[in-house]
């Protein structure tokens, strides 16, 4: 289900590449106006905890267009020595799937791992007060892409890749990764997704992985087996990969050896 956002849901066909490329139009409409469903939030939130740790933040937005989208926070610990965030309210609402095989995945949520060091609760209140500091950057891309299928009446998978504009620039000063790509949540269980909060409402949870355009451009041309090669040839261990480094090394080809399945 590889495909590259764009973000009109109309898939350009590409000899060059493998998989469609999505380039989606904004749509005419009206503020709407939402608030959170708390049967919801609850089930999700139970579901972190008991697989992943206490949530010990909650950052709410205020006021909420299509989806009311709050970031949790789970601390470091000795198992996960980085900090796990993950939305609330994008699968408040269905989105919209390209065809009727893919009813299932119609519900999902994303994850961010940060650094144990990256201040999390500052960024959030340095960005409250409208001024946002160069850590609240992944935040606001979470809140973004969560309210993204929304806005655009599409979808988000495993697998699909969306770009900081087009040509790809960096997501802020000082770091050149430009893109995200969404994978299975990291150092959790199989079965940790989906999770079934209703008959036929079933939640994925993607992790948001940044990086770097020609990285993208191997998952393009070659799909994401492709690019997972590239990873895997390059010797980028799974830690540098999702949780997120500004400066994490390029990929460079080397004998291979890495530890990250391939799955998803």
């Amino acid at each position: 289900m590889g495909e590259e956002t764009r973000g009109g849901s109309e898939p350009m066909e590409d000899q060059e590449y493998a998989v469609p490329i999505y380039r989606h139009e904004a749509r005419e409409r009206e503020f709407e106006f939402a608030i959170g469903d708390e049967e919801n939030i609850e089930a999700i939130t139970s579901h972190f905890e008991k697989h992943v740790g206490p949530v010990g933040n909650v950052f709410h937005e205020l006021i909420s267009d299509l989806v009311h989208v709050d970031v949790h926070v789970i601390d470091p610990t000795e198992e996960r020595p980085f900090y796990t965030l993950f939305t609330t309210g994008m699968s408040d609402r269905p989105m919209t799937v390209p065809d009727p095989a893919a009813e299932p995945y119609r519900y999902a949520e994303l994850v961010l791992c940060l650094p144990r060091d990256w201040p999390v609760s500052e960024a959030f209140k340095t960005a409250s007060t409208g001024e946002e500091n160069r850590f609240y950057w992944p935040i606001r891309w979470m809140r973004a892409l969560a309210r993204f299928p929304h806005e655009f009446e599409t979808w988000l998978f495993a697998g699909h890749t969306v770009p900081n504009g087009d040509p790809p620039s960096g997501f802020a000063i000082g770091t050149d990764l430009c893109c995200w790509w969404l994978a299975p949540p990291y150092g959790v269980p199989d079965e940790f997704s989906p999770l079934t909060v209703a008959p036929g409402k079933d939640v994925y949870f993607f992790n948001m992985v940044p990086i770097y355009a020609d990285e993208m451009v191997e998952k393009l041309k070659k799909g994401e087996e492709g690019m997972l090669r590239y990873l895997e040839e390059a010797r980028i261990p799974p830690d540098a990969l999702f949780v997120l480094d500004p400066k994490r090394q390029r990929a460079r080809r080397k004998r291979s050896f890495w530890p990250f399945g391939r799955g998803g």
